[in-house]
C-alpha cells in the first residue's frame, strides 16, 4: 500500500509540475508605471525576504548571497540560513555603503574562505577595505586585511569583487564624489584594481608597484569575462551609463569625457545609455552576450557584443543588483529594500530563469 501511495504521489507531482521554487506572478511595481514591460519568460523565486542583497555566489547547489546590511545568506535546497559577519570595524551607515562585494575563494569549500569589500568609518573619515573572511561554523570572521583606507563618501563606492580567469582578484572602486581622483593614477578611487589573492601586487600590472589596472572610472559596479576579455559596467553622471571593454592601463575618461565623447588617449564605451538611466550593477555572460543588472532601469539588460545591440529582457521586478549564470540558468537578486525601491512584503528575492527563455 505504501508503495502504491508513493507512486501515486510521484505521478501527482509530475502532473502538477511541482518545484522547490515558487513561480513569480509578474505585476509591474507601482514605481514602474512608465517602464516599458517586455514579454516575460517564466521566472522562479529561489529565496525571499533578503535584506539589500549585493553579490551572488554559488557552490554546487548552495548559494551564498551577501547582504549590504552585514550578513551572508546561505541557501541550500530551499532552506535559508542568515550567517552573521563579524568585522573589525562597524559598517558605515552612509547611503550605498555597507558590506558590498563578496566572492568565495577558489579553494572554498575546502578552506572556508572568501573575500569581501566593506565600508567603515573612524575618527579620520570613511573608508572602504578589502578583507579575507573565514567561515567558522555559521559565522564569518574578518581574518586579514588585504587593502585598506580606500577613501569613501556618501556615494560612489564601487565595491564589486570578482576573481578573473587569471586567478587574480579584481576590485572596482568609485570616485567617492571627487571626480578628479579618477584621473590620478596614485589614487585608489575611480579605478579597477587587480591583486594577487594574498594581497600582493601582480608583477604584470600595467603600472609599476600599483594595484591600478584601469582608471578614469566614475562608479563601476559590474565585472565579467567573455573568454579572457574583461567587461565592466559603470554609472554615468545624469544618465550616460556605460559598458566598457577593459584593457590594462587604459583611461576611461571620467570626468573629462562621458558617453560618446572622444579624446585622444581615452576610451569610449562599447555601450552607453544616452539620456536614459540604467544604473548598471552586477554582470554575467553567456554565449557571446553580456547581462547587466540595472537599478534605475528596473531591468536586466542583454548586450550582444557581435551585433552591437542591447535590450531589456526582464522587467517588472523593480531594482536589480546582481546576476549570475550557471547550468543553463540566469540567477538574479532584486534590490527593492535598499531605500530607493518599492518593496513587496517578501522582498528582496533571489530569482532564476532559463537562459533559453530570454528572447
Amino acid at each position: 500500500m505504501v508503495k502504491v501511495c508513493s507512486i501515486l504521489l510521484s505521478m501527482i507531482l509530475l502532473i502538477s509540475g511541482c518545484s522547490l521554487f515558487e513561480k513569480e506572478n509578474l505585476q509591474p511595481k507601482d514605481h514602474e508605471e512608465d517602464e516599458a514591460i517586455v514579454l516575460q519568460p517564466e521566472i522562479e523565486v529561489v529565496a525571499d525576504t533578503l535584506s539589500v542583497p549585493w553579490s551572488i555566489n554559488k557552490v554546487n547547489e548552495t548559494f551564498y548571497v551577501s547582504e549590504r546590511t552585514g550578513s551572508i545568506v546561505k541557501i541550500d535546497n530551499g532552506k535559508m540560513e542568515r550567517q552573521q559577519v563579524e568585522l573589525e570595524k562597524p559598517l558605515a551607515k552612509a547611503a550605498e555603503a555597507g558590506l558590498l562585494g563578496f566572492v568565495l575563494d577558489p579553494g572554498f569549500p575546502a578552506n572556508q574562505k572568501a573575500f569581501a569589500y566593506y565600508t567603515y568609518g573612524n575618527g579620520q573619515g570613511q573608508f572602504n577595505r578589502v578583507v579575507v573572511l573565514q567561515l567558522e561554523g555559521n559565522r564569518w570572521m574578518e581574518e586579514r586585511i588585504l587593502l585598506d583606507r580606500i577613501p569613501s563618501a556618501a556615494y560612489h563606492h564601487g565595491g564589486r569583487l570578482k576573481i578573473g580567469p587569471d586567478g587574480k582578484l579584481y576590485i572596482t572602486t568609485g570616485d567617492a564624489t571627487t571626480p578628479e581622483l579618477s584621473q590620478d593614477k596614485t589614487s585608489l578611487n575611480g579605478k579597477i584594481l587587480r591583486m594577487n589573492l594574498d594581497g600582493s601586487i601582480p608583477g604584470d600590472n600595467p603600472f609599476g608597484n600599483s594595484y591600478v589596472y584601469s582608471y578614469g572610472h566614475r562608479n563601476p559596479q559590474g565585472l565579467v569575462w567573455l573568454g579572457v576579455t574583461l567587461y565592466a559596467s559603470e554609472h554615468g553622471q545624469s544618465a550616460h551609463d556605460e559598458v566598457n571593454e577593459i584593457k590594462p592601463g587604459a583611461n576611461y575618461g571620467w570626468p573629462v569625457i562621458q558617453g560618446n565623447e572622444k579624446k585622444a588617449g581615452m576610451e569610449t564605451p562599447l555601450f552607453q545609455s544616452g539620456d536614459e538611466t540604467w544604473a548598471p550593477s552586477g554582470m554575467a555572460a553567456h554565449d557571446g552576450r553580456l547581462y547587466a543588472a540595472t537599478l534605475r532601469g528596473n531591468a536586466i539588460r542583454e548586450f550582444d557584443i557581435e551585433k552591437n545591440t542591447t535590450s531589456a529582457v526582464i522587467t517588472g521586478l523593480g531594482r536589480i543588483r546582481d546576476v549570475y549564470v550557471e547550468g543553463g540558468y540566469l540567477y538574479f537578486v532584486s534590490n527593492n529594500t535598499d531605500g530607493r525601491g518599492n518593496p513587496d512584503e517578501k522582498d528582496d528575492k533571489l530569482y532564476r530563469v532559463l537562459l533559453t527563455d530570454l528572447k
